[in-house]
């Protein structure tokens, strides 16, 4: 067959499949059930929870074995019923006050018994699926109170650091610093700086030597190195003393007053709870963004909860700490590869036979090495990421009241004196709102920045009575919430203003929007409307709307209503994105004339002209988007264009380049055409149809000039979902008339002619097949106008040159979802888009 004549096939799939296109393959018997990388992540955090169990017990005053108890409780109990399969859990610092406080206040016996009732109360909570509400706690509350305890945890460990023994507050180990630094024990103090030198070297270790080390995690690391120098060097330090596991305290029954006893289990719900479900949340970001490996489920919170509940219920009865989430472990499961659940439990196991068979060499660490451990692990919980984060939006009072509070007060005093900040941060925002009046050319500006609720009623009406009877005014509402009172006080201003003669033009966010002049006794609701918002549009538009093709609809007359019925189906004041009559902000408007005179939508299709649209278009561009982007596009006109990619695209008006690639002015080079096609050169190869030539001027001079002059360094060619185009093609019959769109179409015939080539493989989607004929010549598509490309004589030297690189992309419209081309063992596939961490 010739290769100028298109192959055309009704079953592009070929009838070998057996299989529905969408069903799951057939399952492989495993021999050994648990994966490898399972199984080689489980060592990797059993290696670092294992000093740090250690060590956040020694900082909590409890026994030492209370921190393997925990740490094998949370990775067992939690790691088969909890819902974020890749989190690990264990003992964690962020309890530390907490349980400290508590042992000192009701005994170890007392302090199990209250991580056992906090459990109970943790599953009662997951039960309630009230899991999404602890996320509704402001992350600079959150912040502030791990900054605090990890103070908290550094002031303290800093004595047993120096040789001496901590105090029961921050302000007695602030106060007698100055002392044990007088009486330094050199021994402890010599371990202590060898396990924080190893702690800061151990990760910048540079070159192969480098990569080969850092299988060994750095706390491990530095604790070993600790280990053997004592042990070696025969010095005289306090060590882990681990009493034989038939003395280990268990829970008794709780002893105290109910109200402190109370508040205790309370605190270790929330304060355990929520950093459990911060935790999953992260371990969910971290796992998306993880290049390759198996999907992993998303986190199931309330399931987490319930989980974390039943860990600290069997943590407590067993006498082991309380049990929470891990940010730093789960980190180093994800890194490490783990591909389920069965890690976390691996690495109890591994806890587990630690504590049995490997008590003599946990008996030689020193107390110190694991002091300077926890205190590193304090220091690093005051970051100062979360600092520059809440500084950026403005939350750095919150921060640094709740860091202070947990620091001098405690945990649940300081959450709860954040939250009071908190909210009344929240309310002085809500509050605050300016309100300017000043004229310009003979028109009063009243000008609101800021939410408009009853609070600022007086400051409105002042500004608004600074108008003069008959004046033409025009109220810029500059927000997006309006409550009652204020709208009655506008609406009531409006009608007595116009009554006397002046003009009210009443805009938004969105330039031409104004209130309805409702006139009659009634009102808004009295059964008319003035003449000019009769022939306007009901605008149905929400705040999302620039980015949508949509309609502003007439609306229907007040007089179509039944008797005293709201057309906004409300008896007060519409809000946002409710019905017709609202635009997001909270008031009823309609579309109004344009100042220059424009005419309203015509009656007889009741939407506005193109051409109004248009002009509302760019008017609406230079209120609101030119401000913004001035400088920059002047920049660009002294700078000249310097785009740093070619796109090459469909022309399909669902296609928002711009967006879908997050990019502004000067960034790309785009080109468009129907299908995303590129006609190979004259001299390809390509047979020309009968009386026409090959190739197309004016594709290939835009590639000329975006590879020569702008000297692009990446052309990407986008395919998309319900192409137009494709679908043109695979129903084209090859007698049809001659018409230019059939003659720009013939350009596509080589992706019919390679979707047809059993001999090739077929362009796929990653995680699911192709859903029709048409997404897959979609793709098809995209390889083959990559093959186009090449042949392009600017191109082929610049990839010779290796300054340019091609892209494949597929956006999936109905999904939102962008998928990029790469190369799985020969096969062309298109994967998923991977999140990056985009804070730098």
């Amino acid at each position: 067959m010739s290769a100028c004549v298109p192959t055309r096939t009704t079953d592009p799939y070929g009838p070998e499949r057996t299989r529905p296109p969408h069903s799951p393959p057939p399952p492989r018997h495993r021999r050994f059930p648990v994966a490898g990388a399972d199984v080689s992540a489980s060592i990797a955090v059993f290696l670092i929870a294992l000093p740090l169990s250690l060590g956040i017990a020694l900082a909590t005053g409890a026994p030492l074995q209370a921190g393997l108890v925990a740490a094998a409780v949370g990775g067992l109990v939690v790691g088969r019923l909890g819902g974020a399969p890749l989190q690990v859990s264990g003992p964690a610092a962020g309890l530390t006050v907490v349980t400290a406080d508590l042992i000192q206040r009701y005994g170890w016996r007392t302090t199990c018994a209250i991580t056992v009732l906090a459990g109970l109360t943790q599953v009662g909570l997951g039960f309630l699926r009230v899991a999404r509400t602890a996320l509704a706690v402001s992350p600079a509350i959150v912040h502030g109170m791990l900054a605090g305890i990890g103070v908290t945890i550094a002031v303290a460990q800093l004595h047993i650091v120096l040789g001496g023994a901590p105090h029961s507050s921050v302000v007695d180990n602030v106060r007698e610093l100055p002392a044990q630094l007088a009486d330094l024990h050199p021994t402890a103090l010599s371990m202590s700086v060898l396990t924080l030198a190893v702690l800061l070297v151990w990760p910048r270790i540079p070159g192969q030597v480098g990569r080969v080390v850092r299988l060994v995690p750095a706390a491990l690391a530095a604790v070993a190195a600790a280990t053997a120098v004592a042990a070696l060097g025969g010095l005289r330090l306090p060590r882990v003393d681990l009493p034989s596991w038939s003395s280990h305290a268990l829970a008794g029954l709780p002893e105290g007053p109910v109200l402190g006893l109370v508040a205790a289990v309370l605190t270790i719900t929330l304060v355990g709870g929520v950093e459990s479900l911060l935790s999953a949340v992260a371990v969910d970001r971290l796992a998306a963004s993880r290049p390759g490996g198996p999907p992993v489920p998303r986190a199931d919170l309330d399931r987490e909860l319930r989980g974390q509940g039943a860990a600290n219920m069997v943590s407590g009865a067993l006498g082991g700490l309380p049990v929470t989430g891990v940010a730093v472990r789960s980190a180093a499961n994800v890194r490490a590869g783990a591909v389920s659940r069965n890690s976390t439990m691996l690495h109890g196991v591994l806890v587990v036979v630690a504590a049995l068979l490997m008590v003599p060499i946990l008996e030689l660490i020193p107390l110190a090495s694991l002091a300077a451990l926890v205190m590193a692990v304090g220091i690093q919980m005051v970051s100062l990421h979360h600092i520059r984060t809440v500084t950026r939006h403005r939350e750095v009072l919150v921060y640094a009241v709740t860091t202070l509070a947990v620091v001098l007060l405690g945990v649940l005093e300081g959450v709860a004196l954040g939250i009071a900040v908190a909210v009344g941060v929240a309310l002085h925002r809500l509050t605050r709102t300016r309100i300017t009046h000043y004229e310009t050319e003979g028109v009063h500006h009243v000008h609101v920045r800021g939410q408009l609720t009853f609070l600022a009623v007086p400051r409105l009406s002042r500004a608004l009575h600074l108008v003069p009877h008959g004046a033409d005014v025009v109220v810029e509402l500059d927000g997006s919430f309006m409550d009652h009172a204020a709208y009655e006080t506008l609406h009531d201003w409006q009608k007595t203003h116009t009554a006397r003669g002046g003009s009210v033009e009443l805009t938004g966010r969105r330039a031409g929007v104004r209130i309805a002049e409702p006139t009659g006794a009634s009102g808004r609701h009295g059964g008319s409307w003035t003449p000019e918002s009769a022939d306007s549009g009901s605008c149905r538009c929400r705040p999302w709307t620039p980015w949508r093709n949509h309609q502003c609809e007439r609306a229907r007359p007040q007089s179509a209503q039944p008797a005293g019925e709201d057309p906004g189906g409300t008896d007060g004041p519409e809000t946002a994105g409710d019905g017709p009559g609202t635009c997001g902000e909270g008031v009823h408007v309609s579309v109004m004339r344009d100042r220059e005179g424009l005419p309203g939508p015509d009656d007889a299709g009741g939407q506005e002209p193109s051409s109004h649209q248009l002009v509302r278009g760019i008017s609406a561009f230079q209120r609101n988007t030119a401000p913004l982007v001035r400088g920059e596009l002047a920049r660009l006109a002294r700078e000249g264009q310097r785009p740093s990619q070619l796109f090459l695209t469909c022309a399909d008006s669902r296609l928002v380049t711009s967006m879908i690639t997050s990019s502004g002015p000067g960034d790309l080079f785009v080109v468009r055409n129907v299908g995303n096609l590129v006609p190979p050169p004259a001299n390809a190869g390509r047979c020309p149809q009968p009386g026409e030539e090959s190739g197309d001027d004016s594709v290939a001079a835009a590639i000329e000039y975006a590879v020569d002059v702008l000297k692009v360094r990446s052309i990407t060619v986008c395919g998309h979902s319900g192409c137009g185009a494709m679908q043109a093609l695979l129903s084209s019959e090859p007698d049809g008339a001659r018409t230019p769109l059939r003659r720009w179409l013939r350009h596509g015939l080589p992706s019919l002619e390679r979707m047809a080539d059993t001999g090739r493989p077929w362009a796929r989607l990653a995680g699911r097949a192709p859903a029709d004929a048409v997404e897959q010549l979609c793709l098809t598509n995209v390889v083959q106008q990559l093959e186009h490309l090449r042949a392009h004589e600017s191109v082929s030297r610049a990839l010779r040159e290796g300054a340019l690189e091609l892209n494949g992309m597929y956006f999936h419209v109905g999904e939102a979802q962008a998928y990029l081309l790469v190369d799985a063992e020969e096969e062309k596939v298109f994967d998923t888009v991977r999140p990056v961490d985009l804070s730098a």
